[in-house]
Parts: structure tokens; sequence; C-alpha cells
């Protein structure tokens, strides 16, 4: 019984031992950081809408893109919608036809920290309508637009959920004549609501040099669902107080900067 007893307290000895160094030992090691990420992006929306304006005359959109970035805060991208703005304006042209269904934005910088909490992101934006003839719009005698590619450099500043960002071109802006130095204020923040939904409400002020009538504000608060997986949806409402007349389709004269809900979905792999 002696024997037995003693063999009991042993084994509670050597189990308890185990079990402490079990507990003491030290957590599995965190996997380090890559150098670099590389993802790609698919969507569609019920029409793409830019800094207020719809770049689809109220149409539905397709959208795809791919993102690199390097650790060290480098990063370049690339990304294609459809559109239709500029094709829109074969409707006030005789007889040349107006040609740029697609937008192709490539754009590079680099993002880190001033100091802690406070981020910084500086680069620049290609805007590449392929193939646009945008110029041509009025014929040979009368030149409206000068080519819709435009180039911008930017830079934002973030500190906890709010962003501030000025963008200017050096180029003329989307094919308005002699508008090259034009700018875009944009003010954001967003406000994380947990179970994968985030808040963002926004403004931002575009000016166009040389052409007061086409500066205007815009405004939107969207609401995103991150499904996981890379599977994330939105909603957002979107207005702005842009001229009518300026931002009117030439076809039917319907307004692009009309209040609207645009929805989307994103697929990221």
């Amino acid at each position: 019984m002696k024997k037995t007893t003693l063999s009991l307290i042993a084994l509670a000895l050597t189990s308890g031992a185990a079990l402490a160094q079990t507990a003491a030992a030290p957590a599995a090691p965190a996997a380090p950081e890559p150098e670099s990420t590389l993802s790609y992006n698919v969507g569609m929306v019920t029409e793409y809408r830019y800094r207020g304006i719809s770049q689809s005359s109220r149409n539905p959109a397709v959208q795809i893109g791919a993102d690199y970035a390097h650790k060290s805060g480098f990063y370049i991208g690339a990304w294609h919608s459809t559109i239709q703005w500029i094709t829109d304006n074969s409707a006030v042209t005789t007889p040349t036809t107006i040609k740029g269904a697609g937008e192709l934005d490539i754009y590079g910088g680099y993002k880190g920290e001033i100091v802690k909490g406070l981020g910084y992101d500086v680069g620049m934006l290609r805007y590449e309508y392929l193939g646009n003839t945008l110029e041509d719009t009025g014929g040979t005698k009368y030149r409206v637009y000068d080519n819709a590619n435009t180039t911008e450099f930017y830079g934002a500043l973030s500190y906890g959920m709010f962003t501030v960002k000025y963008s200017a071109t050096t180029t003329p802006l989307f094919g308005y004549l002699n508008s090259k130095g034009s700018g875009y204020l944009d003010v954001s923040a967003t406000v994380d609501l947990g179970n994968g939904l985030s808040l963002v409400p926004h403004a931002g002020t575009q000016t166009v040099v040389n052409v007061p009538a086409a500066a205007y504000n815009d405004y939107s608060l969207t609401l995103t669902k991150d499904f996981g997986n890379g599977l994330a949806a939105s909603i957002a409402y979107v207005s702005t107080n842009a001229d009518k007349a300026n931002y009117a389709r030439p076809i039917d004269s319907k307004f692009l900067g009309e209040s609207a809900g645009v929805l989307g979905i994103k697929y990221t792999f």
C-alpha cells in the first residue's frame, strides 16, 4: 500500500514538472514580415464615380487591378475600369468618332511615418485613357478639349482614422485646355464599426485652372463590409454641387454629378 502511495506521489510530481515545463516554454516566434506582397483585385460597380462625377455615364463598370508593396514603404500598382464619358462626346462631333472606352491608372509612391501615429504617403498617378481621341471633339476647326491623359502628383497625411490628401496635375486635367496645375483636396475618415464593417465619410474640392465653371465640391458616405477571404461589398451615397451644364452627358444632357447611390463588390487575391 505504501509502495502504491509513493508511486502515485512520484507520478504526480513528474506530471506537475512536465506541466510547468510546458507552461514555461516560449511561444512560437511570429512569422517574419514578408519582404514584399503582390495582390490582384477584380470588381464591379453599379456606376463608376470618381471625385463625385460618373465616369461610366451612370452605367455599370467592370474594374481590375494589381498592387505590389515592399516593406520599406515603396509601392506600385495598376488599375483599369471601363468608362463612357469620352466616347459620349461623339454625340456632338461630326464626322469624327471619339475613342476612349477604358481608363488605365498607373501609380507608384512611398509611405511611412513622420512620427509615431502620423503617417505620410507621396506619389505619382498617371491616368491613361487608352487610345483616346478626346482632342478631336469639335472637329479640326474648333478644338474644345486636349488629350484626356493626365498626370498627377500627390501627398497625404494620416492620423488615426483621418486622412488629408492633395493632388496637383503636371498636365492638363482630363482634357481641359490650359488646365495644368489643377488640384484636388480630399478629406476623409475611416471609422471601424467592428464585424468587418467600416464607414468612410468624404469631402473633396476640385479646382480647374482657367476653367472656373468646372470647379466643384463632392461628398460621399461609404459603408463597406469585409466578408473575409478577400471578398468585400460596399454601398455609397455620392453627391456634388457641380455645374449641371458643364457635367452633362452630350447625348441627352443627363447630369453626371447627380446625387446617387452606388453598389460595389470586390474580390482581392
